[in-house]
């Protein structure tokens, strides 16, 4: 038994785990204020060097792009599919973003947990390691020569004996919980550096977007003083509007008759027999000036405008005694906002408390509103495509419609569809998986 407790037989790596655990415990969280002021300079230092890196960066992309988009030319077919396919791009990542920040989340409160609770066994930590320090520095004494050495032996042998086995559990759970500790801050910074990776890639789609959208806006200088003028006749009209099937009424009667011949065209008046699918090969065109297929007929295939999780269903209780008349959806501040369908710009502007309200005329009827969002990207008028960034977020909510509870760092866009005026449920109409979505 005695030999059993000499330094040689000791569990050393126990000890050897418990030294190392309470090292990185005492790194967790507890350094010197002087490093800790170190360690802040160092940050600094290191952030704006990342921040004057990322403007070199940001400024070569530019040139990359700008130069890009000149080879585009005059191919409107082509400049549509870069707007589109740049809009999806924003919107995956925004997505990728959104799934890492929520895996993200329990693990960092997972160790906040368990950094709470270290902190509470600090005491017992000390002991562990104390205790395991002296025993080795001092193991028990071999019998030798007199009965006086193999009395105290037997003495620390029977001492040990009882304090060790309680002091193992301790040293087995407290080196579990910071294993766990470790495992979890290796998790964590591997979310995180998906994460920056994500926001870098976002940065640049984002950039990609806006050139875009710049380039745009100037292909249609030549319009430019006319659409001033629309502009201000639809403010004007907005406000004298009870409503919005009011304001839509009005705003189809101001239409020439060539545009409500086209934008009412029997072929998008068509319905589907039952079972029978649409021709989506039609939309594949980026070059088309018309919906290529009826609205009514694209049931089950539409794309969300934006990413995020809906918050209020069509017909749900709006709080002020009504009903909802749309979906309201959460999502990233400044996230970007795509044009679920085909269709004209009929109205693109604040209303009420709505926000900045946009009016598509999907054709046949059928009218598609937008708000909630920051800014609007599209002009009265414009043909815009399915899957076209239309317009974005702002970085805080937005009133729309009805008292929507969410968090005050949560942007709410608003989707309503309208089929001649009267509100109808668009849960119908868009794609339950991601292969059933219409691209342009």
């Amino acid at each position: 038994m005695i030999r059993s407790l000499r330094h040689t037989q000791l569990p050393g790596a126990l000890a050897a785990l418990m030294l190392t655990a309470g090292a990185a415990f005492a790194q967790s969280g507890n350094s010197p204020r002087d490093a800790a002021g170190s360690d802040l300079l160092r940050q600094r230092d290191q952030e704006l060097d990342a921040a004057r890196t990322e403007q070199k960066r940001a400024v070569e992309n530019e040139k990359k792009l700008r130069a890009e988009i000149d080879a585009l030319g005059e191919d409107r077919r082509k400049f549509n599919q870069a707007l589109i396919d740049g809009a999806a791009k924003v919107k995956e990542i925004e997505k990728r973003l959104t799934e890492n920040e929520t895996r993200i989340k329990p693990l960092q409160d997972q160790e906040r947990t368990l950094r709470v609770s270290l902190e509470e066994r600090r005491a017992v930590i000390a002991e562990v390691l104390a205790a395991l320090q002296r025993i080795g520095r001092r193991p028990p004494p071999a019998i030798m020569v007199s009965p006086e050495d193999a009395l105290q032996s037997v003495r620390s042998a029977i001492l040990l004996g009882a304090v060790l086995p309680e002091m193992r559990e301790k040293a087995r759970v407290l080196a579990a919980d910071l294993s766990t500790l470790v495992r979890l801050r290796t998790d964590i910074a591997a979310e995180k550096v998906k994460l920056t990776a994500d926001l870098g890639r976002l940065a640049d789609e984002r950039q990609r977007v806006s050139i875009l959208i710049e380039e745009r806006k100037k292909k249609q200088t030549e319009t430019e003083k006319s659409l001033e003028s629309e502009r201000q006749n639809t403010i004007a009209l907005s406000r004298q509007v009870d409503g919005l099937k009011d304001l839509i009424t009005r705003l189809e009667q101001g239409l020439s008759a060539s545009a409500k011949a086209t934008r009412n065209a029997a072929r998008l008046a068509e319905e589907l027999k039952p079972g029978e699918r649409p021709d989506l090969a039609a939309l594949k065109d980026p070059g088309r000036l018309e919906p290529a297929v009826a609205f009514a007929s694209l049931k089950g295939h539409l794309p969300m405008p934006a990413n995020g999780v809906r918050i209020r269903d069509f017909g749900a209780a709006d709080g002020l005694g009504g009903a909802e008349k749309g979906i309201s959806v959460t999502t990233r501040p400044g996230a970007q906002i795509t044009a679920p369908c085909d269709g004209w710009v009929v109205y693109a502007g604040p209303f009420r408390s709505y926000g900045q309200l946009l009016i598509l005329n999907a054709g046949g009827g059928y009218h598609v509103l937008l708000a909630g969002m920051d800014r609007i990207s599209v002009d009265l008028g414009q043909f815009v495509l399915t899957g076209e960034p239309v317009g974005v977020m702002g970085n805080s909510s937005a009133q729309v419609a009805a008292t929507v509870p969410v968090a005050s760092s949560q942007s709410v866009l608003y989707v309503e569809f309208r089929k001649d005026g009267t509100p109808v449920d668009p849960g119908p109409w868009w794609a339950t998986s991601e292969s059933e979505k219409v691209r342009g």
